[in-house]
């Protein structure tokens, strides 16, 4: 991978920052309940139209999480695979699409790998250090965010900082070895705002190939994270901010050699990850804020060394451009074009390079201060496919006498073939025959309905929510009468569901949160195999709940709950997985105001379980830590 262009990519970035401004996401933390994925704008929440979760930093902290993809276990319509733990391969589904359709941002930059099959995001190091809020959008999203957005975006917001300068340092550890430091700073003025974080993992970790299946070898894991933010606003209406995100991590894996093949311990097999991600955004407001402009940049560097020799490096590189039109109170007009570069290369591949130009348009009509809809399409132009159209509708109605709100979407989505579906290499010792590149662009179009009611006892929430997605020319692994496989566009299928949720307040002290997803998941392939079937790992059935307690104006307890129904390890139906119940606990306590104790026990009940057959999941365990701050 030629390194001028990541040299590139930081210079041109830095360069858009002295002229640009903050990002728009940042605003989101400074107005309570303002949500920017739904619109690429700011939105109160109320006023959204789409199914949208949201995970806060306060939950995050509350919950203990170490990770995004253990926060994103509780959202509703969300499932999470994990190919053992610490370190090993993870998965997010949303409404039972492949992880492949859902597009995961970081402060803007697109993290989804090119040299990844489907380009799917792998959650294995993503840390929840220094993260503000994170937003799910579920539903078929490309018109306003391309590729990858057929299932929905998970857009997460790095902490800005403001105020007087501010700092902490935190030690935990706790079973399996574990160890884990976090320090960070930040502050701010009118003029410059800034944010550090940086953390450090070590795990002796556990056997990522189950050890009930005799493998006692553990499977260790370490991961280095810096996350920084700076942010200039040198005029009332300009300012400029630059993200950055690094981690590189290190995770022993096992494997299934022949002749078996079976999923067993692999002495000194690992994997070293890099990863860098890099935003610079401005932002311009113009004629008493009647013309909003947003100019970015973003690079994102992958790569993956595995100890047998393989290796994959993939990089994206995106412009954007947006404008947001406040022509009327009732009338918000967006309009923005991209322009994002891919590269990939790998052993047995050469580099290659995909293009994509873009262009959206979007209108927001509101009414009356009770009737929001939004209606929107684009147009992106592919170097190798050419031109996809897609385009969204929703609306939500508020009946402010009775605190109920009606809500609505349809949409349609595509993603195009990675790098890798097209030009992987051939591997004759598995008879696979390598890219296909001749595939076409996968497609999606999916509604939802939904109702939410506000009850004033108990500050009371419920949302009920429906929601079907149709998927065709679906990328799969085919095999010819000479058991040669490939990729090629053949499947078709759908997933469809209700998502319920419900929180009450009985006290101050006392949050109460409960969901349950319903999702049906079936292959629609006529003539297949698996005609009828019910997608691998979607179970049908879902719950979580969670109890948060504050006490004596220094304590802190909580109880999170997730039970995960049965459900299928194969596209056959014939390996069922048994549903499993985890229950968590995580409590913290002030000594003073700049010493904090916390503590957590995951899997409190030691259940045995698995999330991907075969591989191993951790028992109970207990950690216990310190945080000052300064």
């Amino acid at each position: 991978m030629k390194r001028s262009r990541q040299k590139y990519a930081v210079a041109l970035g830095l360069v858009l920052a002295v002229c640009g401004s903050a990002m728009a996401e940042e605003k989101t933390a400074q107005l309570g309940e303002v949500v920017v994925t739904a619109t690429r704008d700011e939105v109160p929440i109320e006023q959204v139209g789409s199914s949208i979760s949201v995970v806060t930093a306060k939950e995050i902290e509350q919950q203990q999480k170490r990770t995004v993809a253990d926060a994103l276990r509780m959202v509703p319509g969300l499932d999470v695979k994990q190919s053992g733990a610490y370190g090993g391969s993870t998965s997010v589904f949303i409404r039972g699409a492949k992880p492949e359709h859902t597009l995961v941002l970081i402060d803007g930059v697109e993290m989804n790998d090119p040299t990844a099959i489907g380009a799917a995001y792998d959650f294995a190091n993503l840390t929840a250090d220094n993260i503000e809020r994170i937003e799910v959008l579920s539903g078929p999203q490309s018109t306003l965010y391309g590729s990858h957005a057929m299932g929905g975006v998970i857009n997460i917001i790095t902490k800005r900082g403001d105020g007087k300068l501010k700092a902490y340092f935190s030690a935990e550890g706790g079973s399996h070895y574990t160890a884990k430091e976090t320090a960070g700073l930040s502050g701010g003025t009118s003029l410059l705002q800034y944010a550090l974080n940086v953390s450090r993992l070590d795990t002796d970790g556990i056997s990522a190939a189950n050890s009930k299946n005799g493998n006692p070898e553990n499977d260790p894991y370490q991961n280095s994270t810096v996350s920084a933010r700076l942010g200039i606003t040198p005029l009332s209406n300009l300012d400029f901010d630059v993200a950055l995100r690094y981690s590189k991590s290190r995770a022993d894996l096992d494997g299934s050699p022949p002749p078996l093949y079976a999923l067993t311990d692999v002495l000194g097999y690992n994997v070293k990850t890099d990863q860098l991600f890099l935003r610079t955004e401005g932002n311009l407001s113009l004629f008493h804020n009647f013309w909003d402009q947003k100019l970015g940049l973003s690079f994102n560097d992958s790569k993956r060394d595995y100890s047998d020799g393989y290796y994959y490096n993939g990089q994206s590189l995106k412009f954007d451009w947006q404008h947001v039109l406040h022509l009327h109170k009732t009338n918000d007009f967006t309009l923005g074009v991209e322009r994002k570069d891919e590269y990939a290369v790998t052993d047995g591949m050469e580099e290659k390079h995909a293009a994509t130009n873009s262009v959206y348009l979007q209108e927001q009509i509101k009414l009356f201060d009770s009737w929001f809809t939004t209606l929107g399409v684009r147009v992106d132009d592919h170097n190798r496919f050419g031109t996809e159209a897609t385009y969204r509708f929703t609306t939500a109605y508020l009946i402010k006498q009775t605190g109920t709100k009606i809500r609505g979407s349809y949409g349609t989505g595509f993603r195009s073939p990675s790098l890798y579906e097209l030009y992987a290499p051939a591997l004759p010792v598995f008879w696979f025959l390598g890219g296909n590149s001749n595939l076409k662009p996968e497609k999606s179009a999916g509604w939802d309905i939904g109702v939410e009611q506000t009850i004033p006892v108990m500050k009371t929430h419920l949302s009920a929510t429906w929601f079907r997605n149709d998927f065709k020319d679906m990328i799969s692994y085919m095999t010819d009468p000479s058991w040669n496989t490939y990729y090629d566009n053949v499947n078709k299928a759908h997933s469809q569901g209700l998502e319920l949720t419900a929180s009450l307040q009985p006290i101050d002290e006392l949050i109460l949160k409960a969901t349950y997803t319903y999702t049906e998941t079936k292959d629609d392939t006529i003539g297949s195999a698996t005609y009828g079937k019910q997608w691998a790992y979607r179970p049908k059935n879902k719950l979580t709940f969670d109890a948060n307690y504050s006490f004596l104006k220094k304590a802190n307890l909580n109880l999170g709950v997730v039970y995960v129904g049965t459900r299928y390890a194969d596209t056959a139906n014939t390996k069922k997985m048994k549903d499993y119940l985890l229950v968590n606990l995580a409590g913290s306590y002030d000594v003073t105001k700049n010493l904090q104790l916390f503590g957590r026990i995951d899997n409190l009940f030691d259940r045995q379980y698995e999330e991907v057959a075969g591989y191993g999941t951790p028992g109970i365990g207990a950690y216990g830590g310190v945080k000052v701050s300064f």
